[in-house]
């Protein structure tokens, strides 16, 4: 673990630029454009697992920006937080503006002018704008609460070997940018690792999916704050084969669905939540990739309408739906 005076060192006098290493700059901004200038995509793995919600990414997984993500992730450059959480934070506005979840109030508006204040509803009364620079959008799940973050956990093993939690801390940067630019949002970090999983690295996609298969749960008095906000952004740096997110949009739908009905879950449900296996010990019997045909529902596109989506900072190059040519037209018109 990095001592303290060397992050202090670095937040002061930067030793090199996290994208190409430059010297005397923490990111130069030929790294800062890679990282934030493209236009956000949604993005989706191949083959994408069951239960994976509408991700954006706003980045692409590749040279500078990969070099950033891991001096982040493992090399503890603690200060690359707030811009890789200002990227993140642009992911999560577009999944949510397409999703009809916000719309953020024009600079100037009495909607506008209290944007970023606080973290409440702000639901217009009377005619009046709401104060917290949201205008509530109607469909399902009544969108119109704070967005809230919730960061796909680290095993507490990978976060005492780093020193720190690196998609919580882009998760609180990225909250600070939202409410900074007009969006209300906030951070619940309600997941949790129920069982111990392997390392994910040399999986596939498939082994991956059954290694984090009942995973994650919502920690006790999650279930209350989850109720409490808007809508749902699962978020982390990166995506590479959706798993994370697909096990984490299975943990949120359960608790959520525990919300609406707590009074009874199927047996699949039950065996689901055991960790995917039957009273006998026997293996649910799967469709699809990873997932009891059952259970299946319990991801981001079937719970509560579309109250459940995700972004991250990257995602790997084949996944954006948006090619490089027509993201740079889509600059040009800006």
């Amino acid at each position: 673990m990095r001592g303290w005076w060397q992050d202090l060192t670095d937040l002061v006098l930067p030793a090199e630029c996290g994208g190409c290493g430059g010297p005397r700059t923490a990111l130069c901004p030929e790294c800062r454009a890679a990282l934030t200038g493209a236009v956000p995509s949604r993005v989706r793995p191949e083959p994408e697992p069951p239960g994976l919600p509408v991700v954006h990414a706003a980045a692409r997984y590749e040279n500078e920006v990969r070099a950033m993500l891991l001096a982040h992730k493992e090399r503890g450059a603690l200060i690359l937080a707030g811009p890789l959480g200002a990227a993140l934070a642009v992911a999560v506005r577009a999944g949510a503006e397409r999703a009809g979840a916000v719309r953020t109030a024009p600079a100037g508006t009495e909607a506008g002018a209290g944007a970023g204040a606080g973290a409440g509803t702000g639901a217009a009364r009377g005619g009046r704008a709401p104060e917290d620079g949201v205008l509530p959008c109607g469909g399902a799940g009544g969108f119109g609460g704070p967005l809230a973050l919730v960061p796909v956990p680290s095993t507490r093993r990978a976060v005492r070997a780093r020193g720190h939690d690196p998609a919580r801390r882009i998760a609180l940067a990225a909250a600070g940018e939202l409410r900074r630019t007009g969006t209300p949002a906030r951070v619940l970090a309600v997941l949790r690792q129920r069982r111990t999983v392997a390392d994910q690295s040399g999986l596939d996609s498939r082994q991956r999916l059954d290694n984090l298969a009942g995973a994650l749960e919502v920690a006790p008095g999650g279930m209350r704050l989850l109720a409490e906000g808007g809508r749902v952004v699962l978020v982390d740096d990166l995506m590479t084969t959706g798993a994370s997110l697909a096990e984490a949009a299975r943990a949120v739908g359960a608790a959520l669905r525990q919300r609406n009905h707590p009074y009874g879950r199927t047996a699949a449900e039950e065996a689901w939540e055991a960790g995917g296996r039957g009273r006998a010990g026997t293996r649910v019997p799967l469709t699809g990739v990873g997932r009891p045909e059952p259970v299946r529902e319990l991801g981001g596109r079937d719970v509560e309408g579309d109250t459940i989506g995700a972004a991250v900072v990257a995602s790997s190059p084949a996944s954006f739906e948006n090619k490089p040519e027509l993201t740079e037209e889509l600059r040009r018109c800006r």
